[in-house]
């Protein structure tokens, strides 16, 4: 099978349609005083406008929470607070609807779907639907050997693009990205600072929560990633095969097909944050159709989301990853949908100079 053109994407993605954008934001004169009273709802509104090619901005109707699901190899090194290959654990939760995503889910009123790409456990521990898409049980040690090969990396990628037209033709009309993994920001790490061309030191972040020395033993595995990821810089899929993983292929893939089906994305923390860099890479248009959820804390995604000029609507340093704080955000993307759908002009105050009809007439 030959590799997917990833040149494709930046003709296929276009930007979303901004005369939709200028005639949501002249319409707010007409609705509010002063007209910038709505603040960031009102900014959020414009984008849902170009985004769905409309003005007013429809409701969101139909939100879901999209995670996707790894285990790597790297969290052998001993660089997170959680043991290596637990990842599923968490997945379970999402499943059984105990995980943090799942119960702002039910509050907000969004669905929820787990997509296991590479977990290090018996497929059976899960529904079948969510491991259908799985590619490997988990990744290589991007230290010292590739995170998947170039074949792997392509069904991943292939995977997210398939799951973004399920999302597309059944009517989701806002996606809250989310990941699960462990080891997943160290990975996470390598790939901001490769295509931001900082040092490790710099995108390394605390993660799970670790301590001091695991902090150093993280940032030693960025570095070592680094020499990998270097060499491959001007081909993204075999940089995600190389210090990537299934997760990280299928969302940048996912991204990618979602901006072409015109399908607005809530990005989640620092995983979601290296892949729409990554994806930034292949179809520079592509982040007009993707708004920030919550700013994490974390340097790694405080830089890749300045890369592709993007600003968490929110900052809650919610760093636990999962789609939690995409989910967050929801609320402030329905509240800015609806007060653009069902707010209507002012009507004009009668004068007092101005005689009272007779309706007896």
């Amino acid at each position: 099978m030959d590799r997917i053109d990833l040149d494709a994407f930046g003709t296929l993605v276009e930007r979303p349609d901004a005369s939709m954008r200028r005639d949501s934001q002249d319409r707010w004169r007409d609705l509010v005083r002063p007209a910038a009273g709505l603040g960031k709802p009102a900014e959020l509104a414009d984008w849902l406008a170009a985004v769905q090619g409309q003005v007013p901005a429809r409701p969101i109707t139909r939100p879901r929470a999209l995670v996707f699901a790894a285990d790597h190899g790297v969290s052998a090194l001993g660089v997170s607070a959680r043991p290596a290959g637990t990842a599923s654990a968490l997945a379970r939760a999402v499943v059984d609807g105990t995980a943090p995503v799942a119960v702002l889910a039910r509050l907000y009123g969004a669905s929820i779907r787990l997509v296991d790409m590479a977990l290090d456990c018996d497929p059976a521990e899960l529904p079948a639907e969510a491991t259908a898409h799985r590619v490997r049980r988990g990744s290589g040690r991007v230290d010292v050997e590739d995170a998947l090969t170039l074949e792997e990396a392509d069904q991943a990628f292939r995977a997210g693009v398939a799951i973004a037209d399920e999302e597309a033709d059944s009517g989701t009309d806002l996606v809250l990205l989310g990941d699960l993994s462990v080891g997943g920001t160290t990975v996470a790490g390598i790939l901001i600072a490769a295509l931001c061309g900082t040092d490790a030191s710099v995108v390394t972040g605390r993660g799970s929560g670790i301590d001091d020395l695991t902090w150093m033993r993280k940032c030693a595995a960025i570095r070592d990633g680094l020499r990998r990821a270097r060499p491959v810089l001007g081909d993204q899929l075999a940089l995600l095969a190389a210090v990537g993983g299934a997760d990280f292929a299928a969302i940048t893939g996912f991204l990618l097909q979602a901006a072409v089906r015109k399908l607005p994305v809530v990005l989640d923390g620092v995983v979601s944050a290296a892949c729409a860099l990554v994806a930034q890479r292949i179809a520079f248009r592509a982040p007009d159709w993707w708004v920030a959820g919550v700013a994490t804390g974390e340097a790694g995604q405080d830089k890749a989301l300045d890369r592709v000029s993007l600003e968490p609507l929110l900052d809650r340093g919610v760093s636990t990853g999962g789609g939690a704080g995409s989910v967050l955000a929801l609320p402030l993307l329905q509240a800015a949908a609806a007060l653009s759908a069902e707010l209507r002009p002012e009507t004009p105050e009668r004068s007092e100079a101005e005689p009272t009809p007779d309706v007896t007439a």
